[in-house]
C-alpha cells in the first residue's frame, strides 16, 4: 500500500471560459469538482496505474463532507482525520484562448493541538501498512512549521520510504530530516538553495539531507541528483494544455516505480510521461492513458553526472 498525506485536501472547482479578460464578466463554458490537494491528486493517479492506496490528512465542515462524498468511489482508501474547520476549496480558471490557467487558494482549515495529536497516532498506524509514503503540499494553519520534519522522522523510523513534495520553510525543515525524495519545481529549489541553476541547485539541495533530488523543469523535464547518478528526463516535446497536477503526477510516476523497484532511469521516464499527459488532462489528478504510452516511448533520459555516496 502506498499512503499519500495531504494535510491541506481541498475541494477541487474547474472552471473552463473563453477567455479570461481583468475586470470582466465571465460566462463559464464548463464547471468541474474534483477532490484534491496534491497528496490525493497522487492517489488518483498511483490508482490508475493499478496500485493499492490509501489517503490520509484532515477534513471538515460541509466542503470536507464533499470532498469525502467525491473519494467514495474512486478506488482509493480515505482515512481522512475530521477537525472542526471547513476544508478549503481552488478554483482553477481555464482560458481557452492562451491554455493558461489561473490558480486561486483558501488557507484551509485551522488546525488544533488534539486534532493534530489524531492524525498523528492515525499516521502512525498507517504507516504500520505502508510501503512508501508520500508527504504533498501546504500546511494549514494551526500546523507547525516542522511538520513534514516530523512526518519524515516517523516515516524513517518504521522503515519506510518517504518522499517530500512542498515548499517555503517547511520544505527547508522536512529536507533536514532526510527524505529518501523531495521533488521541488525551479521556484523551490531556488528557494531552499538561493541558485536558479538547476543542475547547482539539485546538487546543493541533496547536500542539505535529502537522499535524492528530483528537480521539475516546467514543460522541459526533470532533473535528479541521487546517490546512483545525476540525470535529465526530457519529454519528447514540449505539451500545450492545463499543466495543473503535472507535479503531482510526477510524484505518482517516482512513487509507483519505486514501489516496483525499478531503476532511477525507468522512474525518471514514468514521471515525465506521466506529468505531459496530465497536461493533456482536463482536470488534476487524471492523465491522457494513450498519450502516456506513446509519450513513455519518447522520453529520453541522459546521464549529466556522477551520483555522490
Amino acid at each position: 500500500m502506498i499512503l499519500t498525506v495531504t494535510l491541506n485536501a481541498a475541494l477541487d472547482i474547474t472552471y473552463d471560459v473563453p477567455a479570461l479578460v481583468p475586470h470582466g464578466v465571465h460566462r463559464a463554458t464548463g464547471v468541474r469538482e474534483r477532490p484534491g490537494g496534491k497528496g490525493v491528486n497522487v492517489a488518483r493517479v498511483l490508482a490508475a496505474l493499478g496500485h493499492d492506496c490509501t489517503v490520509t490528512g484532515f477534513a471538515g465542515g460541509p466542503t470536507g463532507a464533499v470532498l469525502r462524498e467525491l473519494l467514495a468511489p474512486l478506488p482509493v482508501r480515505e482515512a481522512l482525520v475530521p477537525v472542526a474547520g471547513a476544508t478549503r476549496r481552488t478554483l482553477a480558471v481555464v482560458d481557452a484562448a492562451s491554455g493558461d490557467t489561473t490558480q486561486f487558494n483558501e488557507p484551509g482549515p485551522a488546525v488544533a493541538p488534539d486534532e493534530w495529536a489524531a492524525f498523528l497516532t492515525a499516521y502512525d498506524g498507517l504507516l504500520a501498512g505502508a510501503g512508501a509514503v508520500a508527504l504533498c503540499g501546504s500546511l494549514p494553519p494551526g500546523v507547525h512549521v516542522g511538520a513534514y520534519a516530523d512526518l519524515v522522522r516517523r516515516a524513517r523510523a518504521a522503515g519506510v520510504p518517504v518522499l517530500l513534495d512542498t515548499s517555503g520553510e517547511p520544505l527547508r525543515r522536512g529536507v533536514a530530516a532526510r527524505p529518501d525524495v523531495i521533488k521541488p519545481n525551479a521556484e523551490e529549489l531556488a528557494g531552499l538553495t538561493g541558485s536558479r541553476e538547476p543542475l547547482r541547485a539539485v546538487r546543493d539541495a541533496r547536500r542539505r539531507g535529502a537522499h535524492a533530488v528530483v528537480g521539475s523543469l516546467g514543460p522541459d523535464g526533470l532533473l535528479a541528483a541521487t546517490a546512483d547518478g545525476v540525470w535529465r528526463a526530457a519529454p519528447p516535446s514540449p505539451v500545450r494544455g492545463n499543466p495543473t497536477g503535472a507535479g503531482d503526477s510526477a510524484v505518482a510516476g517516482l512513487l509507483s516505480a519505486l514501489a516496483e523497484g525499478l531503476d532511477w532511469p525507468a522512474r525518471l521516464t514514468r514521471a515525465t510521461a506521466l506529468a505531459s499527459a496530465t497536461v493533456l488532462a482536463p482536470a488534476a489528478g487524471e492523465f491522457d492513458a494513450g498519450a502516456y504510452e506513446e509519450f513513455l516511448g519518447g522520453v529520453t533520459v541522459t546521464e549529466v553526472g556522477a551520483g555522490a555516496g
